[in-house]
């Protein structure tokens, strides 16, 4: 397999797999992190290796290393492997993402940001999700009518604030998160609940036109739900590890036992919240934007630079979802292809860093 994105959590836990499965890693892709990457080189062995920068070259323990993001391009190409998994952060994973299933390769996903800019113009039969909650959601479906396909957020960094402290968050702040540590991008997505509308629209684009939704699973031990039109619920549990999404996606007739089953008597409550636009403001154009998910191109861009911003220090926590909502308000015109998927994006991102 390629793997893009091999020293994040997802792509971590993909080699974990692959070695479980005895599959063989041809290329790894990362960012800046040399120190993980020599060390997943020196136990994987694949024949090529792409890292973000090219002064970085010299420290990686490999005969074969390119740089740079056309370089990702050529080998996902070049490559042997029937199967990409994009694990990448943030727009930039998306033209891996096209060129993979251009060549006709699957593609195990995890980049959120593949179908929410473009999922209007992308094939979805060559891929399989490996978030959580949509491979919940796809372990659960059966030939039967569905009412409503639901899946979980934690409620991020800031579920239990005060409304009045928000406005004074820090980056800090939005890192600390209550179940578990992520990168800081999608940690921040958390918290503002872009991450949940981002899954919703993937599973809009996976699964097709619906009634969609989200609610607050506070332990995050239930990943998603569908109710049947019969009247009945069905749940998918799971403890949190990327593992088990990544195993069926290497292995679509897997049989191996990847976790531990949930104990509910140790478990003994659950609690469950509705996501409330007080405190995420962002849920306001929920509705909207599934009613028009090719419009996800602007909130991407939006959340993007307005995260950007963030970091900068030249907003504030509560301005990034204000700002995608300005920008989903102002660019209401939908992308008709590719090209200009790509224009928009480079469009909005000016507009919001211009608003500062």
């Amino acid at each position: 397999m390629v793997l893009l994105g091999s020293t994040g959590s997802i792509g971590v836990n993909t080699l974990i797999v692959a070695k479980k499965f005895n599959i063989a890693v041809e290329v790894l892709v990362c960012g800046s992190n040399i120190t993980l990457l020599n060390e997943q080189i020196q136990e994987h062995s694949p024949k090529v290796v792409v890292i973000a920068n090219e002064a970085d070259r010299k420290d990686v323990n490999h005969p074969c290393v390119y740089a740079g993001s056309e370089a990702i391009l050529s080998v996902i190409e070049e490559s042997a492997s029937e199967l990409v998994v994009n694990a990448l952060v943030g727009f930039l994973g998306l033209r891996p993402t096209l060129k993979a299933l251009e060549c006709g390769k699957n593609v195990a996903l995890a980049n959120k940001e593949s179908l929410v800019a473009c999922g209007a113009f992308i094939d979805t039969s060559k891929i399989q999700p490996i978030d959580s909650e949509h491979f919940g959601l796809w372990y659960l479906l059966q030939e039967r009518p569905v009412s409503k396909m639901i899946i979980t957020a934690s409620g991020g960094a800031f579920r239990d604030w005060e409304l009045s402290r928000l406005k004074n968050a820090t980056l800090a702040d939005t890192q600390k998160h209550p179940n578990w540590s992520m990168g800081q991008k999608i940690t921040i997505d958390s918290a503002t609940m872009v991450n949940k509308m981002f899954e919703l629209l993937e599973a809009r684009w996976l699964f097709g036109e619906g009634h969609y939704d989200a609610i607050i699973e506070t332990k995050s031990l239930i990943h998603a739900l569908i109710d049947f039109k019969d009247g009945s619920t069905t749940a998918h549990f799971a403890y949190a590890s990327m593992q088990l999404p990544i195993a069926y996606a290497l292995d679509a007739k897997m049989q191996e036992n990847i976790l531990g089953h949930v104990d509910l008597l140790e478990v003994g409550s659950l609690e469950f919240r509705k996501i409330e636009s007080d405190r995420y403001p962002i849920w306001d154009i929920k509705e909207e934007l599934l009613a028009n998910p090719a419009r996800g191109a602007v909130v991407n861009a939006a959340n993007e630079a307005a995260i950007e911003l963030f970091i900068a220090q030249k907003i504030g926590f509560m301005d990034i979802s204000k700002y995608i909502i300005q920008a989903f308000e102002k660019f209401t015109q939908l992308p008709q292809n590719v090209e200009e998927v790509f224009a928009l994006d480079t469009e909005v991102r000016a507009y919001v860093r211009s608003c500062v």
